[in-house]
């Protein structure tokens, strides 16, 4: 019965969500540091009787809500920051700053996270435990939940949560309104390969006289995708990507040096491991038959996302309960995207869920994709996730409160 009253009680509060949301694509800000991302979030976190608190090394806020009957916590999160992308968009609410964008849709998670903070809040005396709301800056590349995770997030509500939760909006490929997510990895681990070749300069009309790394670097991209293809199971798969190739600065003249950087996506922590073992003995040896040598560095980014199997599938029941059979499908194949709520995964059980937010008048076969300067995402599915936010929460907890005698009898 709670399922329906929260999917009603998220359609009264549109509006505000809207708003917040609109508010927060206006004047995005990115990385770390949200000032005034943070200040919105408190001003529509204000009085509600939460426990909370914001980060010292991140405009963070972490708030605990204290629940009417004793029991564990779950925790929520929604990331706040934009990315570094001037938008192309010509909507009433389009970002006031060049150079900045919601581009990746954290100002609807942010919204709908602050709409279940309210949902839930109304519903306190029912839950069965405590749950921790994780307002999260710096998702895009500056570890943002790894620095909350630093700094108390997972123990905000005393003992850690038995459960987390996160959502992100798809500004294409889902159809708007569809919830999707998978057991087990569901994205990427990311790093960064860079390799500077080291060579000898000269004369363009000479070659025989120098060592030139650009036609040793360019053969080096090449037989990474080769090397790729015949090291790794494609049902366990690798990307290597090369996105940024330098070396000259004219065209009658070999350089020194040339360097380029390529992105790395990985599931498993095996071919993680095996992939920068097999690259770093690849670009050697073209370097050393060439007469050449290299100097290489591997970044680890973000580790791989991976959805908890049970909690995956309670995501699931849970959406299907809230909406209706057909909201919910188990996706085929993970996203080679990657995801740092994947740190909150490595210590607490839980799973990480899509929700098509395509607008109404584009294909989502065809529509800007996140990231896009030109990517839109429809506020219709802002009550949606607000609701499943919630109902996730208040779910979980009445499950572990349902099992709880069972297990203490046991």
């Amino acid at each position: 019965m709670f399922f329906m009253s929260f999917t009603e009680a998220a359609l009264d509060m549109r509006d505000e969500l809207v708003e917040l949301r609109h508010s927060l694509h206006t004047t995005p800000e990115v990385g770390l540091h949200l000032p005034r991302t943070q200040e919105k979030v408190l001003s529509a976190l204000s009085g509600l009787p939460l426990e909370i608190t914001t980060g010292t090394t991140l405009s963070s806020v972490t708030a605990v809500l204290r629940g009417g009957r004793p029991g564990p916590s779950v925790l929520l999160r929604g990331d706040m920051d934009a990315l570094p992308v001037t938008e192309r968009n010509d909507l009433p609410y389009r970002s006031q700053l060049p150079g900045q964008m919601h581009a990746c849709g954290h100002d609807l998670h942010t919204a709908m996270l602050a709409g279940a903070a309210h949902l839930l809040t109304a519903r306190r005396d029912e839950l069965a435990g405590d749950v921790i709301f994780m307002f999260q800056p710096g998702e895009e590349g500056e570890e943002g939940a790894k620095h909350m995770i630093g700094e108390g997030v997972l123990d905000a509500a005393g003992p850690r949560p038995i459960a987390a939760y996160g959502m992100h909006v798809i500004s294409s490929f889902l159809p708007r309104g569809l919830f999707a997510s998978r057991p087990g990895p569901i994205m990427a681990a990311a790093d960064v390969f860079c390799v500077t070749v080291k060579g000898r300069g000269g004369h363009g009309s000479s070659p025989h006289r120098a060592l030139d790394p650009i036609q040793a670097g360019c053969e080096m991209v090449t037989a990474m995708q080769t090397m790729v293809t015949r090291t790794f199971d494609v049902f366990d798969p690798v990307v290597v990507t090369v996105g940024t190739f330098h070396g000259g600065s004219a065209d009658n003249v070999i350089p020194d040096e040339a360097r380029f950087e390529a992105t790395v996506r990985t599931f498993s922590k095996e071919n993680r491991v095996l992939v920068k073992r097999r690259l770093v003995e690849l670009v050697q040896g073209i370097a050393a038959a060439h007469g050449m040598s290299v100097e290489t560095e591997f970044g680890m980014g973000y580790p791989v996302t991976v959805n908890d199997p049970v909690e995956s599938e309670f995501a699931g029941t849970t959406a299907d309960e809230l909406f209706g059979p057909g909201r919910f499908f188990v996706a085929p194949q993970p996203v080679m995207g990657s995801e740092d709520f994947s740190y909150v995964l490595e210590q607490v059980p839980g799973a990480f869920v899509f929700l098509g937010a395509c607008p109404p008048d584009r294909d989502p076969a065809t529509a800007p994709y996140n990231h896009s300067p030109e990517a839109q995402f429809d506020d219709s599915v802002l009550p949606d996730g607000a609701a499943l936010y919630a109902s996730l929460a208040h779910a979980r907890l009445a499950a572990h409160a349902a099992t709880a005698p069972a297990e203490a009898g046991a």
